[in-house]
């Protein structure tokens, strides 16, 4: 297949590089310095000790790059909009667009099952309704990313979970379909293990709970998750964080996965304290504001998520990296 990463940082270019060895025909959007090493030398992955490198397309312009099987959006939430002027050079009519992002998505209403309590307004998630306009519910694909990286050198990605690359996709309005079944495919043959999902959103906010939660507290704190975790002063705030959370998640899907205190947690920074230390931009509105609007609508208090969450926007506002 033909597939576009778009936005290839640390995520993005560890599954151009797998799906490349996999025998894909795989393109990236990607800018500065990484992309001159990768014209250069090609893309490398380090996996521990061994390291593979390939040889992939890779341009700072979309238009260089030629029509598309699926585009994956490995972009943050917060330069998601470059999508909306980007994505025209790389679409066919049947192209799928992976967005393949942390959070509650901007389409999260767009093809929304029957079964689902109404969504609050998450107008904010696409300001002026630019992706909207220029991305149709038919080319949506739902994704759920579970991999940790990082960019070692320009051109060098390393994979710090080895043992556990996920990204887990399906359509916007849960239906099967032949490209899903042929996307998981190809992921699986690629050693990113992409299992089926019944309820796409139900993933998202499995994936959430512990984004909203345990996250921020490691913004606040500068800790690690597992620092975070493990940190006697927070042994009573952490299970009492996610509680709330986890009742957040139930008023969408009643059957959602608790998350809990218990079972390992990584000992790496969480990509909100990574975006805070490298003064990037911060995925506030989807990680913290969004969850948010869907506990008011549900009419639940959360005055224990409501206090660091504020305290984040704070932070984040203090250092000028958000602007909300």
């Amino acid at each position: 297949m033909r597939i576009c990463i778009f936005g290839a940082g640390a995520v993005g270019s560890h599954l151009a590089v797998r799906l490349a060895l996999a025998g894909h025909d795989v393109s990236c959007v990607m800018r500065g310095p990484h992309l001159e090493a990768v014209k250069a030398k090609g893309l490398a992955l380090r996996v521990g000790d061994a390291e593979f490198r390939t040889k992939v397309r890779a341009s700072d312009d979309p238009a260089n790059l030629g029509p598309q099987d699926f585009v994956v959006s490995t972009l943050k939430a917060t330069g998601i909009a470059a999508l909306a002027t980007g994505l025209p050079p790389l679409l066919r009519d049947d192209t799928g667009i992976v967005f393949a992002q942390n959070g509650i998505p901007w389409w999260y209403d767009l093809g929304l099952p029957a079964d689902h309590p109404p969504p609050p307004d998450l107008g904010f998630l696409d300001p002026g309704g630019r992706l909207r306009a220029a991305i149709s519910r038919e080319r949506i694909v739902g994704g759920v990313i579970f991999s940790s990286n990082e960019i070692g050198a320009p051109g060098v990605v390393a994979n710090l979970s080895p043992d556990r690359n996920m990204l887990l996709v399906g359509e916007c309005d849960d239906r099967p379909s032949e490209r899903i079944a042929r996307l998981r495919d190809a992921l699986n043959e690629a050693s990113i293990a992409s299992p089926p999902v019944a309820r796409i959103r139900e993933t998202i906010w499995t994936k959430l709970l512990t984004n909203m939660s345990m996250s921020v507290l490691c913004l606040l704190t500068g800790q690690t998750a597992r620092g975070v975790r493990d940190d006697p002063d927070l042994r009573d705030v952490v299970p009492r964080l996610l509680d709330e959370a986890n009742s957040i998640a139930r008023s969408c899907f009643p059957d959602v996965k608790r998350a809990t205190r218990t079972g390992p947690a990584p000992d790496h920074k969480p990509s909100i304290l990574q975006d805070y230390e490298l003064g990037r931009p911060m995925e506030i509105d989807v990680l913290v504001r969004a969850p948010a609007a869907f506990a008011r609508a549900a009419g639940l208090s959360t005055p224990m998520l409501d206090m660091p969450a504020a305290l984040a926007i704070r932070q984040a506002r203090d250092k000028g990296l958000y602007r909300g």
